[in-house]
């Protein structure tokens, strides 16, 4: 499908559905200068091990370690902003073409930009949690707490090192957060896929969710996808370029 006509086409689902919900990945955040998983080179994983350095007995094992390559991570983050991708989610949100946005990212885009119906299925880097006491700590407080302690481990007040308030490897997925998206999954008739390479399960399972309640899959993505020979509408160009095009259409 050529792209003008992809573009038209995904506007006209758009147009037509009683339910739509996006879900985003890594890709939609890259043109914010954040980098993304796998790219080799620049790619989060292309230079490190994650479950040496992002699983949860990371933490547990070696906290000073751990904060050595989240500390880093924070140190990406800061400034970023949200881009035009980000944008369009949150005018198709107003428009009422779009009920919400699941996304696997962590750095808390969506929120910024304006998203209101938001589900973090792998958490947000926007707070700390401790597992000793239960207290949670905002960004701002949790990057001073690592820039003051000596060995660079951000602590809670009981003293216990902080864990960022993501989902680590090892880790299960907030229940009831995915008990939320694959619900919205289920429900839409289409579910639009931007920046994802759909290969972190469960998390992709949500695509086949939609297609099995017979509802259409969008993506929006560069790279090749497991789902792309099944998708109603298939767009490999920037994310921003092709999510403006559709706003445009609309």
């Amino acid at each position: 499908m050529a792209g003008r006509v992809a573009v038209e086409r995904l506007a006209g689902l758009l147009r037509d559905a009683r339910s739509a919900v996006a879900l985003t990945g890594a890709g939609i955040s890259v043109p914010s200068g954040i980098p993304d998983f796998r790219s080799p080179g620049t790619g989060l994983w292309a230079n490190v091990d994650p479950m040496e350095v992002a699983h949860i007995d990371a933490w547990r094992r070696d906290p000073e370690r751990f904060w050595r390559f989240y500390g880093h991570r924070f140190h990406v983050l800061d400034g970023k902003e949200p881009n035009g991708a980000h944008r369009a989610l949150v005018e198709l949100e107003r428009r009422g073409l779009l009920d919400a946005v699941v996304t696997q990212n962590i750095d808390g885009l969506h929120r910024r930009a304006g998203t209101r119906r938001l589900i973090e299925v792998h958490g947000t880097i926007d707070r700390s949690v401790c597992l000793a006491c239960g207290a949670e700590h905002p960004l701002p407080e949790v990057r001073e707490r690592l820039a003051a302690d000596p060995q660079g481990i951000p602590r809670c007040d009981c003293g216990r090192p902080l864990k960022p308030g993501v989902v680590l490897f090892g880790e299960l997925l907030p229940e009831g957060a995915m008990e939320e998206a694959t619900r919205l999954a289920a429900g839409a008739d289409v579910l639009l896929c931007i920046g994802t390479s759909l290969e972190v399960w469960p998390v992709a399972g949500l695509a086949e969710v939609t297609a099995a309640a017979g509802g259409a899959v969008a993506i929006v993505t560069k790279g090749p996808t497991p789902f792309d020979g099944q998708a109603a509408v298939r767009l490999d160009g920037d994310v921003v370029d092709e999510l403006e095009a559709v706003l445009a259409a609309l």
